[in-house]
This record gives structure tokens, C-alpha cells and sequence, in this order.
């Protein structure tokens, strides 16, 4: 994915002047509630991470259709909380080190099971596409032949993951088991997800696609691999973890990292790449959630993680909330204003993106809209897009009020459309 920089820079002298030491002790407040609310969401995204792991462990035990269903409804709930974390990226290098780990997309699922060889999962630009780990013990990498008879973690993360440096590699996370749950989405942009039947885990003469036993083993790593990672980032954002102790240790900075995070995934991320980039392609390939369609509720949930974010308020699964003093407060009291422009483009862009979700319910899911001619489902992109484009360039108001240096990534979709082409 190839992105440009807009750097949102503030003069030192600014800078100076707004960060007078009362200034700084009110932003203390601000960036452990930032913290806070980091380390109860990484916590229920593994906690529903650890209930896919169980209903997929019952599901491998004795496979059927309800069991399929169980497994692909836990892989749905395990992304509600995840999706609202990732405004915790681009600001905090420790979370965009990691988020490749479990939610590196798009992926040439080829590299994990069989594929249908007249779909677009034939890239021949990557040596490794029809690579079919499930089907092949033995495997070239580099130019080395690698031992994959046993499909661990450690074969999927260390060895398979991005290998030869090619990010479409993508042997782990949210995203490999959800093509091991649904399989390829053959409906283009016309009505369907995956269909993948639980057969292909049935452990006797009734196997369908082959190799059911490493197809079963290959599950179990993914999911088992999911929820290691997850603990680790948990682990960070707990009292005395790297990540709260990163952002903790200088104020600016940290005011910097959540207006970078917002910044970068309203803009660059989720306005650019995971939603117009498709529509210009008109292509189902560059949906986020592509084997399940899912999208609509993974693009309703980052958006509303930037305004949790802003607001200092998270909702949690059980219904309990974790808030308190934001960064929201921080802006109000130097340009309330700015302020106010911006939890109403909030609001408005968390109302864009919940159109694209009840309008995916109601029967016209994120791959159809992007279909050439469905100028209804073209509108809809359209006007979150166009929501999210707005509350970004409030955003750089509230760098501008806060004066602190934040950086927010770009995307040729959105910079420069005519690259996307070439």
C-alpha cells in the first residue's frame, strides 16, 4: 500500500508558549485515561480472541455446520473490540510494529489452502501465492527448502509470515483464520461471502479439499497464535507495560500520538485504503473483511474507536464503561470551537460509517457497493469518506490548538488518485 506523508508541523516558538507547565500537568490526566482505556480494549480483544479459540477447539473436535457457524459468529464478536483499538496505531511505534501481526490484510490466501486457480488469488507477481502450506509439507523459501510437515506457531509467525518480504504473505491473525473459517468470497461483487463447508475438517473419507488433518492444525496455530500476541499487547498497556510507560514518560508526545493515531486512521488508513481505494478499483479484493463481509462492521468499529479516543470513553462488552479526563478537554479549553467542530464531525463520520453497516444488514453488503454502476452503494462510500476527510482536517485544527508535532499519514486514493492507475 503505498501512502504519502502530510505533516501537520507547529512552530517551536507556538509550541513553547502553549506548553506552559500548568498545561502540562493537565495532560497527565489525559494520557492515563488514554492508557486505561488502551489496556481494556486489548484485554477484551483477547478475551474474545480466547472465546474463538474455544468455540474453534469444539468445533475441530467433532465438525458439523452449527459448529462452523459457532466458530464464524466468535471470529465476528472477537472483532468488535479489536477494530476500536487500532487508533492506537501510528501514533505508538509499539502497536504499528505489532499490528501485522493480527490484522495484516490484504492477503494471497494461496500461500494457506487451496484456492480456485481462475480467481485473483493467482498473483503472479509473488512466488509463494499458490505456495498451499496445508497441502505441502515441503515448501521454497528463498531459495531454501523449509520443513513444514508440522504446522505450529512458530512455522506460521516466524518462518511463513511476510516471507521474502512481501506483505501480501500473510501466514497470521484475524485474517488467515477468517479465510480457514468462510474460504474464498467467489461472488465478486454480486450477493455471497465464502463458503468454505465444514467438511474440509472432517478427519476421515468424508474430508473435502484435502488434507483436513493440517487444515485442522493450521487453525488451531492461527487461533493459539492470535491470542499469544494479543496477551503481549495487554501486557503493554497494563500498569508498568512499555506501551503505557512509552506514552506516559513525555506529555507532548503522547498528546501528539493520540492526535497522530486519530489522524492517520480517519484519514490515510480507513478513509483511503480500506474504503476509496476499492471503489475506484471496483474491487472486492481490497475489502478488509473479504471472506466473511465483514467490512461494514470493521470500518463502523475503527471509526467509532477515533471518537472513543477523543471523548475518553470506551464501551466495553459487558457494558461497563472506562473513561475519563480527554483530550477533548484539552482542545475545549484552549479553542472550544475546534472542540465542538470536532466531536460534530465525529459524531457525523460514526453516522457515515453506520449507514454503510444498516445498509450491509438490510441485504447490500461493502463488496456490492463497490460494484461499477450501483450508484446508491457508490454514495454511501462516498459520504464516509468524505465524513472522515472532514474530521481530519479538524483534527490538524486541534494540532494546531494543542501545538504539538503530529504527523498524519496519506494515501495515493485520496493525494493523488491518478497513481492508483499506474
Amino acid at each position: 500500500m503505498t501512502r504519502t506523508l502530510l505533516s501537520l508541523t507547529i512552530s517551536t516558538a507556538m509550541a513553547a508558549l502553549l506548553a506552559a507547565p500548568a498545561f502540562a500537568d493537565d495532560r497527565v490526566p489525559v494520557l492515563e485515561t488514554y492508557a486505561a482505556i488502551a489496556e481494556a480494549g486489548y484485554a477484551d480483544s483477547l478475551a474474545t480472541a480466547k472465546d474463538l479459540q474455544a468455540a474453534v477447539t469444539a468445533f475441530l473436535a467433532a465438525p458439523s455446520e452449527s459448529g462452523l457457524a459457532a466458530a464464524r459468529a466468535a471470529w465476528v464478536a472477537a472483532r468488535v473490540p479489536y477494530q476500536q483499538t487500532e487508533a492506537y496505531r501510528f501514533g505508538n511505534p509499539i502497536v504499528d510494529d505489532w499490528e501485522g501481526r493480527v490484522n495484516a490484510w490484504p492477503l494471497d490466501e494461496g500461500l494457506i489452502d487451496y484456492v480456485d486457480m481462475s480467481s485473483s488469488a493467482v498473483n503472479e507477481e509473488n512466488d509463494l501465492a499458490l505456495a498451499n502450506i496445508i497441502a505441502n509439507p515441503k515448501v521454497t523459501i528463498g531459495g531454501t527448502e523449509v520443513d513444514a510437515r508440522q504446522i505450529t506457531p512458530a512455522l506460521l509467525s516466524g518462518t511463513l509470515h511476510e516471507a521474502e518480504g512481501i506483505e501480501a504473505n500473510v501466514a497470521t491473525g484475524y485474517h488467515a483464520i477468517e479465510f480457514l473459517l468462510w474460504g474464498q468470497d467467489l461472488n465478486g461483487t454480486d450477493a455471497g461471502a465464502g463458503a468454505r463447508p465444514y467438511t474440509d475438517y472432517l478427519q476421515d473419507a468424508d474430508c473435502t479439499g484435502g488434507n483436513c488433518d493440517r487444515r485442522a492444525a493450521y487453525l488451531t496455530a492461527a487461533t493459539d497464535l492470535l491470542v499469544a500476541d494479543l496477551a503481549e499487547m495487554a501486557a503493554n498497556w497494563a500498569e508498568g507495560g512499555a506501551a503505557r510507560t512509552a506514552v506516559l514518560q513525555d506529555p507532548g508526545a503522547g498528546i501528539a500520538a493520540i492526535l497522530t493515531g486519530m489522524g492517520s486512521l480517519s484519514y490515510g488508513e480507513l478513509a483511503g485504503e480500506r474504503i476509496k481505494l476499492g471503489l475506484m478499483l471496483h474491487d472486492p479484493e481490497e475489502e478488509h473483511d473479504c471472506f466473511s463481509d465483514n467490512t461494514h462492521n470493521s470500518h463502523y468499529y475503527d471509526g467509532l474507536g477515533i471518537r472513543n479516543v477523543y471523548t475518553a470513553s470506551y464501551t466495553r462488552p459487558d457494558g461497563s464503561v472506562v473513561s475519563g479526563p480527554s483530550v477533548a478537554g484539552l482542545v475545549a479549553a484552549t479553542d472550544p470551537a475546534v472542540d465542538a467542530q470536532l466531536r460534530a464531525d465525529l459524531d457525523a463520520s460514526v453516522g457515515a460509517l453506520d449507514a454503510l453497516r444498516t445498509a450491509a444488514e438490510g441485504g447490500m453488503a461493502f463488496d456490492q457497493m463497490l460494484a461499477m454502476g450501483n450508484d446508491e452503494g457508490a454514495a454511501l462510500i462516498n459520504a464516509a469518506v468524505d465524513a472522515l476527510v472532514a474530521q481530519t482536517r479538524t483534527i490538524e485544527r486541534a494540532v494546531a490548538a494543542l501545538g504539538v508535532d503530529a504527523s498524519v499519514e496519506g494515501s495515493d486514493s485520496l493525494d493523488a488518485p491518478d497513481a492508483v492507475f499506474q
